[in-house]
């Protein structure tokens, strides 16, 4: 954690995920301001956690001093809005999906190069603590060649999900790959690289009615290092969100990371690891009526002003971010939709 050094934010976007990170603002800094074009969502979030309240996100950067601006709106905004943050002269903290097309990830890496204003990428997953210590097991190289990857997402999004206007178009949402899994193609990225061929199936069993795409997809993957790959990823768990996981086969052992939300280490044979020993994750983010991801975005805030104020090394970076977005566009165009 930095400490006593005051960072000043503006938040635009005002739904779920901007709570989790006012809560953490609040903790680490100060919100001066929030904007969200519900004239009376800005005003409720900017009453509760004592900022001012803006409909435009010009205007807001205009008229208020800060140093950061989060960007927690939909997906089909993140480059528009990250690109404001950087050339007002902000850092900017956005969201998961980077954006929902690659060229939108080169104009807002364009953007911070050229203003000399970082861009971050919100990654929480890599900080679980089954993920780093498998990370950990890669660096050094314990499981030796990695032969193979499976990742599964079994997840549920009912249409209560699908509520809000944006939710379920492909031009904002922009399909299951970007809002639901983009963290586990992450982590796919993260440790094989890049990949070469890709094939697969996608059909909306389920979400006919509330989805412009997909809710399921299935594909097999070959890498440019030359393993294989596999990804299931689906919206249509009964009830509830049942599994996220990554499994690792190596030359020198295997490692499965489970739990619904890669937040188990469900398995390990790795030659010359006996003990593990795991820091204490956090829960899942709690959305109500469905879970998110583990809720590690206090983490990522402290990596970020380690990174501003001191220069500390990256624990990700916008040009691995925008890695993963080809690669969702790479599997998404090879996919034959039934």
């Amino acid at each position: 954690m930095v400490k006593n050094v005051i960072v000043r934010y503006l938040l635009v976007g005002c739904g779920r995920i901007a709570t989790r990170h006012a809560e953490i603002i609040s903790k680490t800094g100060v919100l001066i301001a929030v904007c969200d074009v519900d004239a009376e969502k800005s005003a409720q979030f900017a009453n509760r956690f004592h900022a001012r309240s803006y409909t435009s996100l010009e205007r807001m950067l205009h008229e208020s001093q800060g140093d950061v601006l989060v960007v927690c709106t939909p997906n089909g905004f993140h480059a528009t809005h990250s690109i404001l943050g950087l050339e007002s002269g902000l850092h900017v903290i956005c969201e998961k999906p980077m954006a929902i097309r690659s060229s939108d990830c080169t104009l807002m890496i364009q953007a911070s190069e050229l203003t000399g204003r970082k861009l971050f990428i919100v990654k929480q997953n890599r900080y679980n603590p089954p993920v780093e210590f498998v990370q950990d097991l890669i660096q050094n190289k314990q499981l030796g060649e990695i032969l193979s990857i499976q990742v599964n997402g079994f997840w549920n999004r009912n249409k209560e999900y699908y509520a809000d206007d944006w939710r379920g178009t492909k031009a904002i949402d922009g399909g299951i790959l970007f809002t639901q899994f983009s963290h586990f193609i992450d982590l796919m990225y993260w440790w094989m690289g890049p990949v070469q061929r890709a094939s697969g199936y996608a059909k909306n069993f389920l979400h006919h009615n509330c989805t412009e795409f997909p809710d399921t997809v299935v594909a097999s993957l070959c890498f440019e290092n030359g393993s294989t790959g596999a990804i299931h990823f689906t919206t249509n768990a009964y009830s509830k969100n049942v599994e996220g996981s990554v499994t690792l086969i190596g030359e020198t052992g295997i490692v499965k990371i489970g739990g619904a939300y890669l937040n188990n280490l469900d398995y390990i044979h790795v030659q010359g690891v006996e003990t593990v020993r795991l820091k204490i994750g956090s829960p899942a983010n709690d959305y109500g009526f469905y879970e998110g991801s583990m809720s590690n975005h206090h983490i990522v805030y402290n990596h970020v002003l380690s990174h501003i104020l001191n220069n500390s090394s990256e624990k990700t970076n916008m040009y691995e971010s925008m890695k993963t977005v080809e690669l969702i566009e790479k599997i998404e165009q090879s996919l034959i939709v039934i």
